[in-house]
């Protein structure tokens, strides 16, 4: 067929096709969007202390309101400017822990293996918030000293992510991951808790001494992948 015999009909068809093959779009919408991996921030827990208002004051004086010093990559999390001693058994301390804001309704010490040495406890690995039956320590600040009867953790490592990124990696709330750093000391760090809900960043927390054993700061790829149930034969 030559441009000379065209009609309009052909015209339009040979229009069509040609939109169709350089602006056509997937049928599946949702699918699509599912199948473009989310963002993934690793990020090295240290040592720090979540506050009721109430220590807060005892620790910093009457009236006292935690100081923002530098946001979280979750929103409206922050590192305080404030900073408490921590006191274990035998008088061993921990000289400044980093008060993490916003204020909480209880208190409660996250701590990596070493330093649980330094302070002379054996610490129990927890999730967050999970402080019953866990040892206490005496925290010391500028006004006042607060002693905890419980609260002292090496708060398990875990994964925050928003629904549509459970969503993608075919998990929900509640369920084990496994991240796989590959570096100079590569290793796969096993059953981080998944915590998923509307509005989190998708980021995975481990403490400084995972983070140093992995080398993480080289670290020349991270992977978060399902954990998949366990095969195992039983004799």
């Amino acid at each position: 067929m030559t441009a000379a015999t065209l009609n309009r009909s052909d015209v339009e068809r040979i229009v069509r096709e040609i939109v169709q093959r350089q602006f056509s779009f997937p049928s599946n919408n949702r699918q699509s969007a599912l199948s473009v991996e989310p963002k993934l921030v690793v990020s090295v827990s240290a040592r720090h202390v979540h506050l009721t208002d109430e220590h807060v004051e005892t620790l910093f004086g009457p009236g006292h309101t935690l100081t923002p010093a530098k946001d979280l990559y979750q929103d409206g999390f922050y590192a305080a400017e404030e900073t408490v001693m921590a006191v274990g058994p035998r008088r061993r301390m921990l000289p400044s822990v980093r008060v993490l804001g916003p204020t909480r309704s209880f208190s409660q010490v996250e701590l990596a293996f070493t330093d649980g040495i330094s302070l002379g406890i054996d610490l129990p690995v927890r999730p967050s918030g999970k402080i019953e039956g866990t040892p206490g320590c005496v925290l010391v600040g500028p006004a006042g000293v607060v002693e905890l009867p419980e609260g002292v953790i090496r708060a398990e490592r875990h994964v925050h992510m928003n629904n549509r990124d459970a969503e993608f990696y075919g998990v929900k709330n509640g369920d084990r991951m496994n991240l796989r750093i590959e570096s100079s000391c590569s290793m796969v760090l096993e059953n981080l808790l998944v915590r998923a809900d509307d509005t989190s960043k998708l980021e995975v927390h481990i403490d400084t001494d995972e983070g140093n054993a992995a080398n993480l700061d080289k670290a020349a790829s991270v992977v978060l992948e399902k954990q998949e149930p366990c095969q195992c034969k039983s004799h």
